[in-house]
């Protein structure tokens, strides 16, 4: 929520804990497993957590979305029902998975990650040093693009690649854009009373436009 105004500053925990409570751990490596059995990608199950209903989103804690998210992502996907997680009891027949991830198989996993850079289908519009403008939008689906740097000016520091559209892929499609690391003032994005110097946004091509 950072940047939105009356949320207050970000106040870091000292010495924080990775989980607050055993269940925190279970709900990553829940959220971890089923991701693993191409489902739905990680930007789809991004998109369920970020766009839960304010009031659940806003009330809940950090993993507490998470687990609503994956109910939601299962529940649409017909691998489990309302009624199963209400009380806990298996109806639905198993369904058969493209991928299960075995415990061993963890550490290689999670290292080796899911690359997103895909060859150039077109030049980049934008280079470095360049001034650029993030596109004052409000698209009905998902996106990526922090609500508090749209309309903002910035400039280009540096050229990330060619690289999976994580707006696309929360709709299930295959797409790919430019990627830009983009400087944005402090000032401009809050005025002359923000205590920040400027903040940097991965933002892919179609958020920007010449400013």
């Amino acid at each position: 929520m950072g940047g939105l105004q009356s949320f207050g500053p970000v106040e870091p925990e000292p010495n924080e804990p990775l989980f607050h409570a055993p269940w925190e751990k279970r709900a990553l490596g829940l959220t971890l497993a089923m991701g693993a059995t191409r489902q739905w990608s990680i930007d789809q199950s991004r998109a369920a957590r970020e766009s839960l209903p304010p009031a659940t989103y806003l009330s809940s804690s950090y993993y507490k979305i998470w687990v609503t998210a994956l109910e939601n992502l299962m529940v649409q996907r017909q691998l489990i029902s309302r009624e199963e997680l209400a009380d806990g009891r298996s109806r639905m027949s198993p369904v058969k998975l493209a991928r299960t991830l075995k415990p061993e198989d963890v550490p290689r996993a999670l290292a080796a990650g899911s690359p997103t850079i895909r060859e150039a289908q077109a030049p980049a519009r934008f280079t470095q040093g360049q001034h650029v403008r993030a596109k004052d939008w409000n698209p009905f689906t998902h996106t990526r693009l922090p609500r508090y740097c749209r309309g903002k000016r910035g400039t280009i520091v540096s050229v990330h690649g060619f690289h999976v559209f994580a707006d696309a892929s929360a709709q299930g499609r295959d797409e790919s854009q430019w990627l830009y690391g983009v400087r944005f003032e402090g000032e401009e994005l809050w005025g002359s009373f923000t205590t920040a110097s400027a903040v940097y946004v991965d933002c892919w091509e179609p958020y920007l436009e010449p400013a």
